[in-house]
């Protein structure tokens, strides 16, 4: 199955709220109509999450096509998904991890990609919880509107949902995910400054953000 896939940044995340679990026991039953609004809803987020990683608007483009076939292969078993942001993040998430292993030559870069690390997620945390990486994050966000600040803070460190900062601040939904898109990526880019393997570890930890 090919899916037609073309990226409108004027179109960053405006998408139609739909009920995904409902959607997903349309796929698991072989509604094709169902997987196109399963694939619009979450095409754009996940072309920032893997773009932002590897830098190739193409391979990009080929990651999500293959996270998609991937999702429409696994339909019957998708009646058991509680969370579908999560689930197909994660299959993103690990294609494209497949990929940066794949385009690695050199030890050190597959070393900073966490591609061959059974404990890279514990990694990750340890670096994002360290004094210094936790001050440069702190830093940076003092730079940020205090509604960028606080809806940063309700997703990363309370563990809300997009409906629920939606409800708690009288935001779209739409406009909660812009923000989160502009406060990450402004994050990852301020850590680059200091490191790209943590710039990298923090896109990868935190880019499921996106997918609430």
């Amino acid at each position: 199955m090919y899916f037609c896939f073309r990226f409108n940044a004027k179109r960053l995340l405006n998408i139609d709220t739909y009920n995904e679990r409902e959607l997903l026991e349309r796929i698991a039953n072989g509604d094709s109509d169902a997987f196109r609004l399963f694939f619009d809803l979450y095409k754009v987020r996940l072309y920032v999450f893997v773009e932002q990683l590897i830098h190739s608007k193409a391979d990009t483009e080929e990651i999500i096509q293959d996270t998609f076939l991937k999702l429409w292969q696994a339909a019957p078993g998708l009646l058991h998904i509680d969370q579908p942001g999560q689930y197909v993040y994660t299959i993103a998430r690990n294609k494209t991890l497949n990929y940066m292993r794949k385009i690695s030559r050199e030890q050190e870069r597959i070393r900073q990609a966490g591609a061959l690390r059974p404990e890279m997620d514990n990694g990750l945390e340890e670096a994002l919880r360290s004094k210094e990486i936790r001050q440069i994050i702190d830093r940076s966000l003092n730079h940020l509107s205090a509604q960028k600040q606080l809806i940063f803070s309700m997703s990363r460190n309370e563990g809300l949902s997009h409906e629920e900062i939606a409800a708690k601040t009288g935001l779209s939904q739409s406009r909660v995910k812009n923000i989160l898109v502009e406060v990450l990526k402004y994050l990852r880019e301020c850590l680059q400054q200091h490191s790209v393997s943590v710039s990298t570890f923090f896109w990868l930890q935190c880019g499921y953000l996106l997918f609430q």
